[in-house]
């Protein structure tokens, strides 16, 4: 700010410093509300562009599907989803069911309610009855001595036996018929039975075993029947 000297009056005289100071407060009050900030607004209405592709999905969770077991501890029977197999017409266990094998002995070790288990050997129709009845003995009880003796169970909890071709399951006018037909069966015949009483909270349903019992029973009917093949 310049303030200019009044030629007619020469020097300012007492009291100049005063109006000077006023002049000059007056001044940067006037300039004051100028310099002031308030906030600073932007409108825009327009839209963003996004430039490239989007980033993609995250992948999905992969679905483990379990591979069906081989064997399997059901009511009164441990079924056998796949063949023990033998070398043609004989008794010898093939290298191929030894994993198999190691399977039936591990489930029966993990099921100690199992206390006694009949094994069934069965043929086709191809050969003479005899023949068959004397090779499905000779395979069951191969089958009971690699149990006991590789597997370590104790030979009293198994009974071996053939039946030949006395209990077919399929029909045997294919080859498929056949295969089918020549099996090896474990059936419990005894094992110990658990019963147990119940209380239910009428409220929250909540369950309470009041009672628990186990016993062994024994199937005194034996297995049941196969179903009757079909007619040829």
């Amino acid at each position: 700010m310049i303030f200019a000297r009044n030629p007619h009056r020469g020097n300012l005289g007492p009291g100049s410093g005063l109006k000077f100071a006023l002049v000059a407060s007056v001044a940067f009050t006037a300039t004051a509300p100028l310099a002031a900030c308030g906030p600073t607004i932007f409108e825009d209405a327009s839209a963003l562009s996004v430039v490239g592709d989007p980033p993609p999905p995250p992948p999905k969770p992969k679905v483990v599907q379990e591979k069906p077991k081989r064997v399997v501890v059901e009511e009164n029977r441990i079924k056998i989803n796949e063949k023990i197999e033998f070398d043609f017409n004989k008794a010898t266990i093939r290298p191929e069911s030894d994993g198999l094998m190691t399977e039936i002995i591990s489930v029966i070790k993990e099921n100690p309610h199992i206390k006694k288990i009949a094994i069934e050997g069965h043929t086709s129709s191809e050969g003479s009855d005899k023949y068959n009845l004397k090779l499905s003995d000779k395979r069951a009880k191969a089958v009971m001595e690699y149990l006991v003796k590789k597997g370590g169970l104790p030979k009293e909890m198994f009974s071996a036996k053939g039946f030949g071709e006395s209990k077919p399951l399929s029909d045997e006018s294919t080859e498929e018929g056949k295969e089918n037909n020549r099996r090896v069966e474990f059936n419990i015949v005894e094992q110990d039975v658990t019963r147990k009483r119940v209380a239910i909270d009428p409220e929250s349903g909540e369950k309470t075993v009041i009672e628990e019992k186990t016993k062994t029973e024994a199937d005194a009917a034996g297995p049941p029947p196969p179903p009757p093949a079909p007619a040829k």
